[in-house]
């Protein structure tokens, strides 16, 4: 480790220790370095000279100084149901750094081995979800929505058996917080009103550090109505993109409104409204349309973990804040993506009589919108060659054009701000499973290539055109399971 620039700390050993377990990470044999993302390594204030110096750390065969590795306690509720059992089961947080900017950041190693609250998992983390997780936090953080990120990944020899067997892997992920509602959760319902009030105060003190100087009441009310705007925020930016989580349980919601847990998740393609992109959710409860209802109803679960310690009132105001900045951002986020600067009382209606086209025509969502960032030099094909149905498209377009006239920035002007936010490149389901079958095979360049891809969404990138393609059928309908 060369050159560091960073603050060591290990601030949530501060809480009671019924909120962790000490656990060492359980060595994998013959680990390899995957990839390290140097770029992130310098922001949190670090610079590497040699990766295989982390291979160590990531295999777990290591630690360095000042890394007190342990497995977080949390509960929460899984597709509606509340499960006291669960904890990080094969996750742990080495330590905690802080780095020049100010900017904290916990390390946790995922795929470290079995802790107390593995229940009957082996604690192991397999290469294709872990690949699909670097892949897919480093993709949302360059569309720009807040996310844990991924620091390097490492390989390793070992068998792992799910539905067949796997190879092994684990990822550094880091995030300036991983603790989630679930926390909140596992303090209400087990430990009581003081480790509530205790983990309340921990998080505004690092996390929320310009509300500390409030009195108590207006800080917790405060506090909780920003975790509730972020959550708002982040979804409906996720919705925007295209982007299906598939496993919103409680305990995979950010205290700090990050994308939080890359199971199996999707990006939309054709755009279907009830998309569900996780095979074993029968019900369709996190399908993509249902996103903004469950945001909301994780907010309610952790509304009633704060109950015991917070004035009801309070809550409840706080919880009225998620519908109306919710929709706020939705409707901004959408008005920006159609290039609508001035706003109008008919938008609302376009936008959604634009999710009704798209659902009824399967039209494919990342193409229509880029499409449209670019009418005013490559015409109405792009867009009209999405439809089975030319006419259709070409009603849309009559009105879209009508709509734009009440516009005053210049055409040119207009869709260079939509090409900032309508992305040519998204980690499609199809991309990613590519990259996974040659990783498996011992080739990690294409996933390099694609994260080179993924870096600079919104560019042209020609060289790169291939990856803008629509999926082949074979890569439309992957089905992908929690089972990672």
């Amino acid at each position: 480790m060369n050159d560091t620039g960073f603050r060591i700390e290990h601030r949530y050993l501060e809480l009671p220790d019924s909120f962790y377990t000490r656990v060492q990470p359980k060595p994998l044999t013959n680990a390899r370095m995957v990839t390290f993302n140097h770029e992130l390594a310098r922001q949190m204030g670090f610079h590497v000279s040699s990766e295989e110096e982390w291979t160590g750390v990531g295999a777990g065969t290591e630690l360095l100084e000042g890394m007190d590795p342990v497995a977080m306690k949390y509960t929460g509720h899984q597709f509606g149901m509340y499960n006291p059992e669960l904890g990080d089961g094969r996750g742990l947080l080495l330590w905690e750094t802080v780095g020049p900017d100010g900017r904290r950041w916990d390390w946790h190693l995922k795929g470290a081995g079995t802790t107390p609250y593995s229940r009957f998992g082996d604690g192991r983390a397999v290469l294709r979800s872990t690949i699909r997780e670097y892949l897919c936090s480093e993709a949302m953080h360059f569309l720009g929505i807040p996310t844990t990120r991924a620091l390097f990944m490492v390989s390793a020899r070992d068998p792992i058996r799910r539905e067949t067997i796997e190879t092994a892997a684990a990822l550094m992920r880091v995030a300036e917080s991983h603790i989630r509602f679930g926390h909140f959760e596992f303090a209400a319902h087990h430990e009581g009103p003081e480790a509530v009030k205790t983990l309340i105060e921990h998080v505004i003190a690092l996390h929320f550090p310009h509300l500390i100087d409030l009195p108590e009441d207006e800080r917790h009310t405060r506090w909780f109505e920003e975790v509730v705007e972020r959550t708002a925020r982040l979804i409906a930016d996720w919705q925007a993109v295209g982007f299906c989580h598939g496993v919103m349980n409680s305990d995979n919601m950010s205290i700090i409104g990050d994308t939080f847990d890359y199971g199996p998740y999707a990006f939309l393609d054709d755009f279907d409204a009830g998309y569900i992109c996780n095979h074993t959710d029968q019900e369709g409860r996190y399908a993509y349309n249902r996103q903004p209802q469950v945001g909301f109803v994780n907010c309610q679960y952790l509304a009633n973990a704060l109950l015991p310690v917070m004035n009801e009132d309070s809550v409840r105001r706080g919880l009225r804040r998620y519908e109306v900045i919710y929709n706020e951002r939705f409707l901004q986020n959408m008005r920006d993506k159609l290039g609508l600067a001035e706003p109008d009382d008919s938008d609302l209606s376009l936008i959604m009589d634009t999710f009704s086209m798209l659902h009824e025509h399967h039209v494919d969502y990342t193409r229509f919108f880029r499409g449209l960032s670019n009418l005013y030099d490559k015409g109405h094909d792009p867009v009209r060659d999405l439809l089975v149905d030319r006419s259709v498209a070409d009603e849309w377009l009559e009105r879209y054009e009508q709509r734009l006239q009440k516009e005053t920035r210049a055409h040119d002007e207009r869709e260079y701000a939509m090409r900032k936010v309508n992305p040519k490149y998204i980690l499609r389901n199809y991309l990613a499973q590519q990259v996974i079958q040659e990783a498996q095979n011992g080739d990690y360049q294409p996933m390099e290539e694609l994260l080179e891809v993924l870096r600079k969404p919104f560019d042209e990138q020609p060289e790169f055109e291939k990856y803008a393609a629509l999926p082949p059928d074979w890569g439309k309908h992957l089905n992908i399971s929690c089972s990672s």
